[in-house]
């Protein structure tokens, strides 16, 4: 049918069915090349993938390396702590037989040095406590001297003494009995605190320990111990 057809158009039949193979070879290499090319893996991706999980994995450690310093940094700052509160705290270097050669726990650590620290509040209310007695003592002699200063610039003042002028050593003795008797009540009565406490317990001891019937009798009573001195 075909030799026929070509016969009559005055082709080769031949001709035609070599042409015919050689296009259906090409056609399979083309099938075969594209094929191939499709089954051939593409290795810039698979490149891109690997540096991703290595970049990831690269990152995990980063952040556990860090976490891992921070918390070894935390521990050796701990412990830097405790080592410098027995360094400090003498409770802490002396030997507790109770637990030998053995190191100290934190837990004693701790209660060593609270004890200490409670030890160091009492004796600085002790030692404020003392301060202020002796603020007390120190105003009261200022008092004292003012007033032996008036005694000798009184004397010094009229020197000539009459025979039956009591020495200066007999009124001495009166006033250092007033002062002493005055002093007592002064010492418990007056804080130095602060100038506003000292003040309103000066006013309250004057009103309480220096009424005229008061000092009257506390007069009075100095002048006969010493009369009973002298003669």
């Amino acid at each position: 049918m075909v030799d026929s057809s070509f016969s009559d158009n005055g082709l080769d039949p031949a001709l035609f069915v070599e042409s015919r193979r050689k296009g259906s070879i090409v056609s399979r290499a083309n099938s075969i090349g594209s094929t191939s090319a499709s089954s051939v893996p593409n290795t810039d991706d698979e490149d891109s993938d690997y540096q991703q999980e290595t970049y990831k994995e690269t990152y995990k450690d980063r952040r556990r390396r860090a976490h891992t310093q921070a918390e070894q940094k935390r521990r050796d700052a701990i412990k830097k702590g405790y080592d410098d509160l027995q360094a400090i705290v003498p409770t802490c270097q002396q030997q507790d037989f109770s637990i030998g050669s053995q190191k100290l726990s934190k837990a004693i650590v701790l209660q060593k040095t609270i004890d200490y620290i409670q030890f160091l509040h009492k004796e600085k209310k002790k030692q404020e406590e003392e301060v202020s007695t002796l603020r007390k003592d120190v105003m009261a002699l200022k008092i004292m001297k003012i007033n032996y200063e008036q005694i000798v610039k009184a004397h010094q003042d009229n020197p000539n003494e009459s025979k039956n002028q009591v020495s200066d050593q007999v009124k001495f003795n009166v006033f250092q009995g007033i002062m002493d008797s005055l002093f007592q009540s002064f010492n418990a009565s007056i804080s130095v605190t602060s100038f506003q406490e000292l003040s309103a317990c000066v006013f309250s001891w004057i009103e309480e320990h220096c009424k005229p019937q008061t000092l009257r009798d506390i007069v009075i009573g100095v002048l006969q111990q010493l009369k009973s001195q002298l003669y």
